[in-house]
């Protein structure tokens, strides 16, 4: 007798014990009310008159598919973002959202097209870590009161029309020629510079210009395949010329 009347209560001690992993907690509901947290090991929950819900703590990762988003200055793309999150307070991912994992997704779809829409398209390209972290900021206002922690939001890629893609390739290669057109420029204004100055110091020294002739000269004429045709400075024929008027004249007063 007494082994009939011990079989059933063992058999719903039995069916009673739930078993949570260190990963989970549990949400315990008695006659539909909340009555408590399950921590994790092995548990009892009695049939019929109570029941529960593993929530998993673990830090997931959400893949945001591909949105659709004009930016402020009216230029469309599709941008793809993955989300990182845990439960913090499991009672409160249960009792106050209905599924949590849908709610996060769509939270964070409908905020990254907010956000894209308020910025132009060189601020999106430029700055996608701080507008990852403003996507990240509202969402985690949200989500607080849902027991769930955003850790960081993630933009993974930014697809552009390709037409856009030409446009921004000619622009990049208008400035890289812009930049090299400046550097050039003020090599030459350099090179002006040095050679004016050069230019005043020959003219202040005597023989400076002669002397750089000749190097000139005996630079070109190391090659055996140069002809070289030198034409003599009109500072020398007048010094010549000065020389044969002083002869003459000696010549004369003798």
């Amino acid at each position: 007798m007494e082994l009939i009347i011990l079989l059933p209560i063992l058999f719903i001690i039995l069916i009673s014990i739930k078993q949570i992993n260190q990963y989970e907690r549990g949400i315990k509901f008695s006659f539909g009310k909340y009555t408590g947290m399950m921590q994790p090991g092995w548990r009892l929950v009695l049939p019929i008159v109570q029941g529960y819900r593993r929530v998993d703590i673990r830090t997931k990762a959400v893949d945001v598919p591909d949105q659709e988003a004009i930016t402020k200055d009216n230029v469309s793309a599709r941008i793809s973002a993955v989300i990182y999150y845990k439960v913090v307070d499991a009672s409160k991912a249960v009792l106050e959202v209905e599924d949590f994992y849908f709610a996060i997704h769509q939270l964070a779809q409908t905020t990254m097209r907010n956000v894209i829409g308020e910025v132009e398209l060189n601020d999106l390209l430029a700055n996608r870590d701080k507008i990852a972290s403003r996507i990240s900021d509202i969402v985690r206002e949200t989500t607080g009161g849902w027991g769930i922690e955003v850790l960081s939001v993630e933009l993974k890629d930014i697809i552009l029309p390709e037409d856009m893609k030409r446009t921004m390739a000619k622009q990049a290669e208008a400035e890289r020629e812009k930049k090299a057109t400046i550097i050039n420029s003020e090599g030459e204004v350099i090179a002006a510079e040095n050679l004016a100055k050069a230019a005043h110091l020959m003219a202040k020294a005597p023989g400076a210009l002669h002397l750089r002739t000749l190097n000139s000269i005996n630079d070109i004429s190391s090659d055996q395949s140069n002809t070289v045709v030198f034409v003599t400075p009109i500072e020398i024929l007048r010094a010549i010329e000065g020389v044969a008027d002083s002869v003459l004249k000696k010549r004369s007063s003798k």
